[in-house]
């Protein structure tokens, strides 16, 4: 059911270790991001680290069950790897999980922390904070159905309901008449209305303790952290109080930090991948997707940051960005953007 299996074991060198027994993989997880966290950066991401979560971007139960194209494709490389659907339907949601959970995905996440006008029109993302009855029923009817685990996304506060007793009252409410017992919080609360998506991760402050306190109040559940996480070492810091963090923008922009998550994070004792291998363990996933008429630039959009700080990154972005979109565009693009940075 999946596709690209004949990549997904290629290029074994250099590659990271499978999931340790120690740590669950969401001890540390790569954020869902609309239009970034595609199929393509996650089997990218993949050859960095062996261990972290993977997320898709955010699927609507209308997408699945009603468009046209495979919209719960991946590639088996890619696990573990969790799908994170937006609904407000029950019945809708439990359907796509079912769905899910027979392609094989590890994980079910409702999203209830997008604040974009586009996704309130449509009654889920950050707006749900307001209807924790209707996300506990919604969490329940997937659990009901499937045997991986169903989780939450979410802010810690929505508009002028942004009381710890407030959030309190959401956690408890789909725990316990949900059965959720996994959260993500995003340590912001959302603006549903005056403030752009961009806007929303950037102008309501940060609250880590407020997550910390969560967590000491209902130490049964599992509770990551996410929102402003821009190195390991500050994830380390997290994790002194909570079960997880998840690190977005900066793992995508500077994909080399996750080539250290196994070992900084998971403890493993595996050399950290060479970024340079990396990019030659992507050319048979590369030739593979060409042959099936993807873009080059499609994939290598994802890979622009691999160098950052590592002399020659520069022309290895300019040269991916000036060719990578043009007709007839192959792997050699990506080995003459790599000789640029490898000769210096």
């Amino acid at each position: 059911m999946h596709e690209n299996k004949e990549t997904s074991n290629l290029h074994q060198t250099s590659q990271p270790q499978a999931v340790s027994p120690e740590y669950p993989a969401g001890r540390f997880s790569v954020a869902p991001m609309l239009d970034w966290t595609d199929r393509h950066c996650r089997y990218f991401h993949r050859k960095l680290t062996g261990q972290t979560l993977l997320y898709t971007e955010m699927v609507t139960t209308g997408a699945i069950i009603h468009g046209k194209g495979d919209y719960l494709a991946y590639n088996d490389a890619e696990h573990p790897v969790a799908l994170q659907l937006g609904g407000s339907d029950p019945a809708a949601l439990a359907q796509c999980a079912r769905l899910a959970e027979q392609r094989g995905y590890d994980e079910i996440n409702l999203n209830v922390g997008c604040p974009s006008d586009r996704v309130q029109n449509g009654r889920f993302g950050a707006c749900l904070m307001g209807e924790a009855a209707l996300v506990a029923d919604c969490i329940k009817a997937m659990r009901d159905v499937v045997s991986v685990p169903v989780t939450v996304k979410t802010r810690i506060g929505i508009d002028d309901q942004d009381s710890y007793a407030f959030l309190c009252d959401f956690i408890r409410t789909v725990a316990e008449q949900g059965g959720c017992d996994s959260f993500t919080l995003h340590a912001r609360k959302a603006w549903l209305s005056g403030l752009s998506p961009k806007e929303n991760r950037e102008v309501p402050p940060l609250d880590y303790p407020r997550v910390y306190q969560l967590k000491r109040d209902f130490p049964h559940l599992t509770m990551a952290i996410n929102g402003g996480v821009k190195t390991l070492e500050e994830a380390k810091a997290h994790l002194q109080y909570v079960d997880g963090v998840m690190m977005g923008r900066e793992a995508y922009q500077n994909p080399g930090i996750l080539a250290q998550v196994d070992s900084e994070i998971f403890g493993s004792t595996s050399a950290s991948p060479d970024p340079f291998e990396v990019v030659r363990s992507m050319y048979p996933y590369i030739e593979a997707e060409l042959s099936q008429g993807t873009y080059l630039g499609h994939i290598t959009r994802h890979m622009l940051g691999l160098f950052q700080g590592i002399p020659g990154a520069r022309q290895w972005r300019r040269h991916l960005s000036e060719n990578a979109h043009k007709a007839g565009a192959d792997v050699r693009v990506v080995e003459q953007a790599l000789s640029l940075v490898a000769s210096r």
